[in-house]
């Protein structure tokens, strides 16, 4: 019996054999072909032809490299991404700000020195109604597409002209819709699987066809489950979003170097089937063409793309973090020497005749007057009603947890806001000085 059954399935056998010697076959759900012998991939102790390139188009001279194809890019628009309201504003609103939190004026600040090349690069290869998902030092694109400085000073302090969250949210946590931007909110990564979703909801619209969702991040978010979460979805769906990942070496006190053990960002790319670049961060024209292409890939195949601009945090994380505590302070000046983003363009515009040392300097003196004459505007401002506190928070009817608080503070207000000090000295700062919920 047992023979009998051997010898009728020899033939199936023999078949089988013969296909797998004929074409050696594919394995299920992938494209690998099949080798006999064992093959390990690494792409950070592979051969050297295995490396993830990085793309630039201009040394830190300003010089373009041989071979570099320069984006379209004539003395107008050249003179834009360096004008009084982008490029050059970004570090001295940063430091302005920066110093108004060391006197008490505002509760928290993020600059981002050594990432403007990033960030107005990204910019300007956007369109204006692509949707901006950030993560919190992506001011310099609101700027680029008109916000302007009296909204950015109304956020920061919080007052009645803060349209992003009428005072309700930590500075630099920017949003406007008028502008396509996301409001920003402090967990790490969570705008990452929202961008697949909002790219998604763009592709289901035929009168957005030619948007796309442009998603920023750090390195250090890259490491949350949300990334991962983000990358498959929009790759799987798929859907048009520009993933751009800001590695500038930390995740507050943690260098890359004890991130990941992988090539970076741009490496998990491929993993997704996702088109991947690396471009160096401080090129501001090698991240403009790159992010261009990028969004181009997007619109035409509807499909994830990611964009890793290498860069370097010269500035501390945050107010609330001390830097040299765990880098060296000659390391950070060594940076702002050797490859300054802001300096390697300025030296292109200068070698094109676009720019010279008088212009430079009228415009840092201009900077720094509307920087301050914005500010001390913004400071004289009452803040939102207090009522405000309770607003927005469900759509519909509001629900009773909500009506109770409302009148439990206002029960409180008139207990103490005429008796004790700091709360009278306190609601002066808002409109109708806490009227609205004392009434109710």
């Amino acid at each position: 019996m047992l023979r009998r059954a051997s010898s009728t399935l020899r033939p199936l056998i023999n078949r089988i054999s013969f296909l797998s010697a004929r074409s050696l076959g594919r394995l299920p759900n992938t494209q690998s072909p099949i080798v006999s012998k064992p093959h390990f991939f690494n792409s950070v102790t592979g051969d050297s032809n295995e490396l993830i390139p990085a793309f630039r188009l201009i040394d830190g001279t300003g010089v373009p490299l041989d071979g570099a194809e320069l984006p379209e890019l004539d003395e107008a628009f050249a003179r834009k991404l360096l004008s009084p309201d982008l490029y050059r504003l970004l570090p001295n609103l940063d430091t302005i700000l920066y110093n108004v939190q060391r006197q008490g004026k505002i509760s928290f600040y993020m600059t981002a020195y050594g990432e403007e090349a990033t960030i107005i690069g990204s910019a300007a290869a956007l369109a204006d109604d692509d949707e901006v998902l950030g993560q919190y030092r992506e001011m310099g694109i609101l700027l680029w597409r008109g916000f302007g400085l009296d909204n950015v000073m109304a956020q920061c302090l919080g007052n009645h002209e803060d349209t992003s969250s009428k005072g309700r949210q930590m500075p630099v946590h920017f949003g406007s819709p008028q502008h396509h931007f996301h409001t920003i909110s402090s967990p790490l990564a969570t705008q990452i699987p929202q961008a697949a979703g909002v790219a998604y909801a763009l592709r289901r619209s035929p009168e957005r066809s030619n948007s796309v969702a442009a998603c920023f991040f750090g390195e250090g978010a890259a490491s949350e489950g949300d990334f991962h979460a983000g990358l498959l979805l929009a790759s799987t769906i798929p859907s048009p979003v520009v993933f751009i990942a800001r590695n500038n070496g930390f995740a507050i006190s943690t260098p890359s170097s004890e991130q990941y053990h992988g090539d970076g960002i741009a490496s998990r790319g491929p993993g997704y089937g996702i088109d991947t670049i690396r471009v160096d961060g401080n090129d501001v024209l090698a991240v403009l063409a790159a992010v261009r292409e990028a969004r181009t890939r997007c619109v035409e195949q509807g499909r994830a793309v990611l964009v890793e601009c290498m860069s370097y945090r010269v500035g501390h994380h945050s107010t609330s973090d001390d830097s040299f505590a765990y880098r060296a302070r000659s390391e950070v000046e060594d940076r702002k020497r050797i490859d300054n983003p802001l300096a390697r363009f300025r030296l292109f515009m200068e070698s094109r005749g676009w720019w010279d040392a008088q212009a430079e300097e009228e415009l840092k003196t201009r900077h720094r007057a509307d920087v301050l004459k914005a500010f001390k505007r913004a400071e004289t401002q009452s803040r939102w009603e207090l009522g405000e506190l309770f607003t927005d928070i469900y759509a519909g009817e509001e629900p009773w947890n909500i009506k109770e608080q409302r009148k439990e503070l206002g029960r409180l207000l008139k207990k103490y806001g005429e008796d004790w000090e700091p709360w009278r000295r306190e609601l002066q700062r808002y409109k109708n000085e806490g009227k609205d919920l004392i009434k109710e």
